[in-house]
């Protein structure tokens, strides 16, 4: 009765949230497994902040609670945001749910499930489905504990919950509470225990990461907090790469520009959301900056780093959105040069501000407008993947390929994948790739080296 099966849906932090209750699970002495008609329990850890993502999760809910007909003893868990949002009310369409946890409450599953089965052996009181939503302070804290056996080049640390911004589409400072950020000192022994098992790159989460700190440390020198934990994450030995999502353009003062051009593990690449190129409609999703700051920080960036590659997310379709608003995302869009995007057709959530905009946008100019973006995406990144073609790239080699022989898959710098035939001695080293091909999505070459020893050092290079 101890093998359970967790299914993550939506972003980093959900696969986060799910790993570290992977830990907990297993330090419990729970086993994890990853086939659920094989689990005795499945916990699905579910996204909130769009309607299909909850549809789907819900879905699978309804198929695994049948399942309980054939087996009583089985257990059925929501756990994660559609739980914070949804609450108690999930118990209304699916009444034989056995675990309802939020946020705050990650950490809280091993000792509901231990109940929940001492319940059911007889050995304590029966009770209905447990229902944990409560806020817990120091519960940021808590997200630390990694899969013990698993060892991979690069991992997500947690770095903070919450969000304290009033975007009118978003549901997540409904289902992750106030921002509640982890000490300096806690995060650096984490990064470095992930360093001691072997990671060589850690990407920094949080609802707005760039926002850290500022419950509990003021600048220093003229540097946010932020700055100072990138800084303090810097002077680990052998941690190659850092990186960070999801940051908010307001984030991005003059410190943490410069410190894209002093911090060389930071790489070259950055996130940055624009969300949409039209003022108006900024200012009608909350957003508190104009296309033009957005462009003096892409600017600035570009200074410090000139190769840098910028990824970002944009909302098409948004209430009341016009075609004159669309142009102007379009041509920020084409400005920029974005070669990695995350486009989405605004959908309502409950609860948020934009629900209540009666002046939708038809469903097929959404579509119609998502599709402009896509085709302009198709073609900035295979510009940018051409452009590696007949240079030599510094890569960190993660891994093998899903696909091919022999062949592994790291990435450079700007992010951006790479595939090369390789051998499993290079998994964590940063090697040289002689980039030979390019599609929209990779870049493809060979190590330009025949042994480990005649590769580059374990040690940073810029493209």
């Amino acid at each position: 009765m101890n093998r359970v099966a967790i299914k993550t849906y939506g972003c980093q932090m959900n696969l986060r949230d799910s790993e570290a209750v992977a830990a907990l699970l297993r330090m419990r002495g729970y086993s994890i497994v990853e086939d659920e008609s094989e689990a005795d329990i499945v916990l699905l850890n579910t996204c909130s902040v769009r309607d299909q993502a909850e549809q789907k999760a819900l879905g699978k809910a309804g198929y695994l609670v049948a399942r309980k007909k054939r087996n009583p003893k089985f257990l059925v868990g929501i756990i994660g945001c559609m739980a914070q949002n949804r609450g108690s009310e999930l118990l209304d369409q699916l009444p034989d749910l056995d675990l309802i946890v939020g946020t705050q409450k990650f950490h809280r599953v091993p000792e509901h499930l231990d109940a929940i089965i001492q319940s059911m052996n007889g050995l304590g009181p029966l009770g209905a489905s447990v229902v944990d939503l409560e806020d817990e302070a120091g519960s940021q804290d808590t997200i630390r504990d990694h899969i013990p056996e698993a060892h991979p080049v690069s991992e997500f640390v947690s770095i903070m919950q919450g969000c304290n911004m009033h975007c009118s589409f978003c549901i997540v400072p409904k289902t992750r509470g106030k921002e509640r950020s982890r000490p300096i000192e806690s995060i650096v022994d984490e990064v470095v225990r992930l360093v001691e098992n072997g990671v060589r790159e850690v990407t920094l989460l949080g609802q707005i990461v760039t926002s850290y700190g500022k419950d509990i440390l003021r600048p220093l020198d003229g540097k946010s907090p932020f700055v100072q934990l990138l800084e303090a994450i810097h002077r680990i030995p052998e941690l190659e790469r850092i990186r960070f999502t999801s940051p908010h353009p307001r984030g991005f003062k003059q410190d943490l520009i410069d410190a894209f051009g002093y911090l060389p593990k930071l790489g070259s690449y950055v996130h940055l959301p624009l969300q949409s190129g039209s003022d108006r409609i900024l200012r009608e999703m909350k957003r508190p900056y104009s296309v033009a700051s957005y462009m003096d920080i892409v600017r600035g960036l570009k200074a410090a780093v000139p190769d840098l590659s910028i990824s970002t997310d944009i909302i098409v379709g948004y209430p009341g959105e016009t075609d004159e608003d669309f142009r102007q995302t379009e041509d920020a869009f084409t400005d920029v040069g974005f070669d990695m995007a995350y486009i989405f057709k605004y959908s309502p959530r409950s609860g948020t501000p934009s629900a209540e905009i009666a002046d939708t946008v038809p469903e097929e100019v959404k579509e119609a407008r998502n599709q402009i973006l896509l085709d302009h995406l198709h073609r900035q990144s295979l510009d940018r993947n051409l452009a590696y073609v007949g240079t030599t790239q510094p890569v960190l080699v993660e891994g093998r390929a899903k696909r091919g022989e022999n062949i592994f898959m790291g990435r450079n710098p700007s992010f951006r994948k790479v595939l090369f035939p390789a051998t499993p001695d290079l998994m964590g080293k940063i090697v040289p790739v002689a980039i030979t091909s390019a599609t929209v999505t990779v870049i493809k070459g060979h190590v330009s080296c025949s042994h480990t020893l005649d590769c580059w050092p374990s040690k940073i290079h810029r493209s």
